[in-house]
């Protein structure tokens, strides 16, 4: 049986690791990865539209990995729309990165729950091979927060080298949309908090391995017989 010490550390590891998966979980359900601001380039052009007067042609954008939407604003008023990536949209992306995100994201969650119960193991019993030990958990862990960091990557890369969020408003349009700004919102952020919740684990169970020296109390050193002295 492990000691209190290291249970203690595993069922903490053990909640971390279930907080990550629903970390990714939640991040990949909800539609707001990118915020942005959109301006319709051609309406402006038509009427030759001045600085103060670009204000009616300013919309905005939204979008995360599955679906989004956004306000258009052409000079006649804002029309809202709603879109989803799949399946059509995805071919005009880079659809291999996109998919490749996905793909990271949901080995990341896999890995996340092979975490949750290998933890779960070791602050129930010792296990008697290495890879169900804490060298097993924190594999699982370092290939969990590889993924969701490599994820996190790819996606900041589809953004600002591959102009996902031009892409996406140019999407079917007759009229051309320039980005003005975009920014990550909180769903991207916890796809982060993910990724270091992992890092977290893997320090837990560094400290685990740690052989701390047993501190003696006065009533364990009073007990001493006379075969002790003599020894």
């Amino acid at each position: 049986m492990p000691g209190c010490f290291k249970k203690t550390l595993f069922a903490l590891a053990s909640l971390i690791s279930f907080a990550s998966f629903i970390l990714i979980v939640v991040a990949m359900g909800t539609p707001k990865w990118i915020t942005g601001k959109i301006l319709c380039k051609t309406g402006a052009d038509l009427v030759n539209a001045t600085d103060p007067e670009l204000v009616k042609f300013i919309g905005e954008i939204y979008y995360g990995l599955f679906r989004g939407g956004k306000i258009r604003q052409c000079g006649l008023g804002g029309r809202r729309s709603k879109f989803t990536i799949f399946p059509h949209m995805v071919k005009k992306l880079n659809t291999g990165l996109h998919v490749m995100i996905i793909m990271f994201l949901c080995v990341a969650i896999f890995f996340s729950l092979v975490s949750f119960g290998f933890c779960i193991l070791n602050a129930i019993k010792v296990p008697y091979r290495a890879i169900k030990g804490p060298a097993g958990v924190c594999l699982w862990n370092f290939l969990a927060g590889g993924s969701v960091v490599l994820a996190v990557t790819s996606f900041m890369a589809a953004v600002k080298l591959h102009h996902l969020t031009e892409r996406i408003a140019n999407f079917r349009e007759i009229f051309q949309f320039v980005i003005l700004e975009e920014q990550f919102e909180d769903c991207f952020w916890l796809c982060v908090a993910s990724a270091t919740t992992h890092a977290v684990n893997l320090l837990l169970i560094a400290i685990s391995g740690i052989n701390f020296p047993k501190i003696k109390t006065k009533t364990e050193e009073a007990n001493v017989t006379a075969e002790d002295i003599m020894y």
